[in-house]
C-alpha cells in the first residue's frame, strides 16, 4: 500500500461562523429580535463602544481536540478503482463567548435568553443552517453544541485578557471534526492472472507455450446486494465455481478467447455473459427467477 497525503480545503471556523449567524438570525427573527447583528469580535472596550444596533457576539477564544470524542479506527472508502484506509478525524472543540449588547439590561437579558433557548433547542447543527464545506463535514461527523459548559471558572480573567468589562456570558463549545487527508491507497482490484504453461514434448525440445489465465467477478441482486452460493459455470469448458458470501467468484485455468458464462441461482434465477479473457473483469446481476402457475377454474 502507498501513502497518499491530499490535504484538503480546510474552512470549517469560518464556515461555523456563518452556520451560527444564519441559525441566530433566522431563530430571533421568529421571536421578534430583528435587526440583531450577530458578530465574532473580541469584546474589547474599543468595540463595544462603537456598536449602534442590537448586537450578539459570539468570541472563539479556545480550539482544542475533544478528550471525550478521540475516534482511533481508520475507516475504508472506494474511489477511482482503488481502495483506501483513511486515517480518522480529529475532533475539534470550538469554545465560544457569547454575549448580548444593547442599550438597556433588560433588553440585554431578554436577548441572552433568547440566545441561550436557541442554541440549547439544536444540539445538533441543523442541516439547512449548515455553510460552506459543513454540509459535507455532517454527512459522515455529526456536528454537535453544548450551551452553558464553561471550561473554567476564570470568567474575570478572560475579560482581562481581551480588554473588555466584565459581563454575563454564556460559554458554547461546538465539537467538529477535521480531516487529515491522509490515507493509505491500495492497487486496483485484480481479478484476472494470466499464467504459461510449457509443452515439454515440443519440435526441437523447444515446447509451445500456452497462456492460462485466472478469471474472477461479482454477482449481486437487482438492488446491488452481493450474493452467495451463485453457481457460476463456463458450460463450453466444463468449468465451475461458486461465489463467497461476497458475492465474489473465481474460476482457474481458463484458456484465452470468448466464452460464455453462465449463473444460476439456487432459486433457478440466471445471468448470462460473453466474456473475453483475458479482458475487463465482470459484475454479473442477477434478477429473480419469474414463477408461473395456472388459476384454477
Amino acid at each position: 500500500m502507498a501513502l497518499v497525503v491530499d490535504v484538503p480545503l480546510n474552512t470549517m471556523l469560518a464556515d461555523l461562523d456563518e452556520t451560527l449567524r444564519v441559525l441566530l438570525k433566522r431563530e430571533l427573527a421568529r421571536h421578534g429580535f430583528d435587526g440583531v447583528e450577530i458578530a465574532f469580535d473580541a469584546p474589547a472596550r474599543d468595540w463595544s463602544s462603537q456598536l449602534s444596533s442590537p448586537t450578539v457576539n459570539l468570541f472563539l477564544y479556545d480550539l482544542r481536540e475533544s478528550h471525550e470524542f478521540r475516534p482511533t479506527e481508520w475507516g475504508t472508502d472506494f474511489a477511482n478503482g482503488r481502495h483506501r484506509e483513511v486515517r480518522p478525524p480529529m475532533i475539534m472543540e470550538c469554545s465560544y463567548a457569547v454575549t448580548a449588547w444593547t442599550q438597556a439590561v433588560e433588553d440585554e437579558h431578554r436577548l441572552l435568553s433568547q440566545v441561550l433557548g436557541v442554541l440549547f433547542a439544536f444540539p445538533q447543527l441543523p442541516a439547512d443552517a449548515l455553510a460552506g464545506r459543513l454540509g459535507e463535514t455532517a454527512q459522515r461527523f455529526a456536528i454537535e453544541g453544548r450551551i452553558g459548559q464553561p471550561k473554567s471558572d476564570g470568567k474575570a480573567d478572560f475579560w482581562s485578557a481581551v480588554g473588555g468589562q466584565y459581563k454575563a456570558s454564556l460559554d458554547y463549545v461546538v465539537t467538529l471534526a477535521c480531516e487529515s487527508g491522509i490515507a493509505y491507497e491500495r492497487g486496483p482490484e485484480v481479478r484476472t492472472q494470466t499464467m504459461g504453461a510449457r509443452i515439454a514434448d515440443g519440435p526441437g525440445g523447444a515446447g509451445a507455450i500456452t497462456e492460462m489465465h485466472r478469471f474472477g467477478g461479482k454477482v449481486t441482486d437487482g438492488d446491488g446486494s452481493p450474493l452467495p452460493d451463485v453457481w457460476v459455470t463456463l458450460p463450453g469448458l466444463g468449468m465451475f465455481a461458486s461465489s463467497d458470501p461476497q458475492g465474489r467468484f473465481l474460476l482457474h485455468r481458463v484458456p484465452s478467447g470468448r466464452h460464455q458464462l453462465v449463473a444460476r441461482t439456487r432459486e433457478g434465477a440466471e445471468a448470462k455473459a460473453e466474456i473475453a479473457v483475458p479482458g475487463a473483469v465482470l459484475d454479473l446481476t442477477v434478477a429473480p427467477a419469474r414463477r408461473s402457475g395456472k388459476k384454477g377454474g
